[in-house]
């Protein structure tokens, strides 16, 4: 059992530790709650940030956001060559105005986290499926929202 324990341990160790190669930037649509333009700069073999400008519109409200977010990205070609795992904190500023019998508007700074996998093909084409939740700092403190998203970028 203890050596059971300890294999498993290790293995996770290694899953953990092991970084993937962070290859050059990318610009593209992540499309979830509204529509977000995309940018990821690399900063390091193993880490990049995330810099996404959203835009919701609906009959009802409008809504835009700027999010930053510092990831880093793990190698997960024990799946498959080309999949990795990324995770990472950053900060939101948004501005969003709903119509009811009147016109409410807000503006809001939040905390927000990002996990996710995706897949680099080998031709310049990365798909990514990801989590990310927002903690508002303002205008009060509080949960903010949370959304799934599928990236589409180009790598280059």
């Amino acid at each position: 059992m203890k050596k059971s324990f300890l294999v498993m341990m290790l293995a996770i160790a290694g899953i953990w530790s092991a970084s993937a190669q962070v290859d050059g930037n990318a610009i593209g649509l992540r499309l979830g709650w509204g529509g977000e333009i995309s940018y990821q700069h690399a900063l390091g073999s193993a880490n990049r940030l995330e810099m996404d400008l959203g835009l919701s519109l609906g009959s009802e409200h409008f809504a835009m956001g700027l999010t930053g977010i510092y990831q880093w990205v793990f190698d997960l070609s024990a799946l498959a060559k080309g999949f990795n795992w990324y995770v990472g904190p950053g900060a939101t500023a948004a501005f969003w105005s709903y119509k009811d019998d009147n016109i409410k508007s807000a503006f809001a700074l939040g905390v927000v986290g990002q996990i996710g996998i995706e897949y680099n093909f080998d031709i310049p084409l990365q798909l990514s499926l990801d989590y990310r939740p927002a903690f508002l700092i303002l205008p009060s403190t509080g949960f903010g929202w949370s959304d799934v998203a599928l990236g589409i970028r180009y790598k280059f």
